[in-house]
């Protein structure tokens, strides 16, 4: 917005004494909201200084409607900022930034419908839906049912936590052929892609590490800090490329030498699916799934769809905000799935080059892509490269990608830089 000039701001506080034409031959001049009338005598100095006033009123009132656009901020963000100080000399006027740099992420519309939360934060595990003019679902759309039908199918067919689970009979005996749900044939199908596309950075067959470290059930991770035993049992880091076994006719898989887990990819397929499913439903939806997200439509302000990026190192405010529409994010983060194994801090995303917790120096990648499968691998995938490769990784995949490192930077590739509208200026 460009700087208002000392007239315009006297106008603003209504100082100032304006004029407007009124009818040939006469003029209307308002002095502290009280009119008079008078012949126009005025020479040809006074009638250019009443059109000028006049143009400045035009311009004030546009800039007023402009203000009253905004979004205001919450009563919480006003009682924090201080006034600015008071001064003779005029601030030097400093370049626009991008990305704005500021304590605090910018204030944003709170959704009144019940269970709605600050559009710059996502959902743990829903949907949010919003048709323009009304709010809601459009006409009788069963958008959340259908969706939530969606994520239960994809956890039953892919979860590692059932030993009677199709993926987990699968794993029982890896050298046979098992039909499976379509679900389940599709995240492994997805997942031998990601293998390939990442020369091998995302590589399921860590299930025996993730056992091996204590995580063979559901952990209570939300409820303090975990600290479990391990099993000891040797691990075997994976040599050779995964290359399972796939018969389309009968939907059948085959996964070879070693157990995997789909749980990260299970996840982004989920959230696909659900957004696949909403495409006919009009208005704009945002989808989350720990994590993983598909936004659609230009969310409920009508300009995008504001995602925070939650600070991997704990603290209650996002260290950057998004705005999207009609794409998928992911974040891998150790923030939550992070416990001790006889004392020693481990994490659940694991190195395949090595069998263990990664530890390349970052703390959480987000990684934007229409398709919020590819958008999770991409995350894990470059988490684990570390810190001294996820800059040039990123660049040469044309990713979106935004991380924060373990000395709390945080860092935007040129292809997520044009979606942040707001960063945090460090983590923690």
């Amino acid at each position: 917005m460009a700087l208002l000039a000392p007239t315009a701001a006297a106008l603003l506080a209504g100082a100032v004494t304006w004029a407007t034409a009124h009818e040939p031959g006469k003029t209307t001049t308002t002095t502290a909201g009280v009119p008079s009338t008078r012949p126009s005598t005025a020479d040809a100095e006074q009638q250019r200084r009443i059109r000028e006033v006049a143009q400045l009123r035009d311009q004030v009132a546009s800039l007023r409607e402009e203000l009253d656009g905004l979004p205001k901020p919450s009563a919480a963000t006003t009682a924090r900022r201080p006034s600015p100080a008071r001064t003779s000399k005029p601030a030097a006027r400093k370049p626009a930034r991008t990305t704005p740099r500021r304590s605090r992420p910018p204030p944003v519309r709170r959704d009144r419908r019940r269970g709605a939360g600050p559009h710059h934060h996502v959902l743990r595990h829903g949907v949010q839906g919003h048709d323009a003019g009304r709010g809601g679902w459009p006409g009788q759309h069963r958008g959340p049912g259908r969706c939530e039908e969606v994520f239960a199918r994809v956890e039953a067919a892919c979860t590692r936590f059932d030993p009677d689970s199709p993926l987990m009979r699968a794993n029982a005996d890896r050298t046979a052929w098992h039909q499976v749900p379509e679900e389940c044939y599709l995240a492994v199908a997805e997942a031998a892609r990601a293998h390939q596309e990442t020369g091998g950075l995302f590589d399921p067959r860590v299930l025996d590490t993730l056992v091996a470290l204590g995580y063979d059930r559901t952990l209570p991770f939300r409820s303090g800090r975990v600290a479990v035993t391990g099993s000891g049992g040797p691990v075997t880091v994976p040599v050779t490329s995964w290359r399972p076994g796939f018969d389309p006719a009968h939907r059948s898989i085959r996964l070879g030498a070693a157990r995997i887990d789909l749980g990260g990819i299970g996840k982004g397929l989920a959230v696909r699916l659900a957004a696949e499913l909403l495409a006919d439903a009009g208005g704009s939806h945002l989808i989350e799934a720990g994590g993983d997200c598909h936004v659609s439509g230009v969310g409920p302000d009508g300009d995008g769809w504001r995602i925070g990026v939650e600070d991997p190192a704990g603290g209650d405010q996002p260290v950057a905000v998004v705005r999207l529409r009609d794409t998928g994010c992911a974040t891998s983060s150790l923030r939550v799935r992070s416990w001790l194994v006889d004392g020693r801090p481990v994490h659940h995303l694991i190195d395949p080059r090595t069998g263990r917790s990664a530890e390349g120096g970052l703390l959480s990648v987000t990684v934007l892509d229409p398709d919020p499968v590819r958008a999770e691998v991409w995350s894990k995938s470059l988490l684990i490269a570390g810190r001294g490769r996820i800059a040039a990784l990123a660049r040469q995949r044309r990713l979106p990608a935004l991380w924060v490192d373990d000395q709390h930077r945080i860092t935007a590739s040129q292809q997520m830089q044009p979606y942040v509208i707001w960063e945090a200026t460090d983590a923690g």
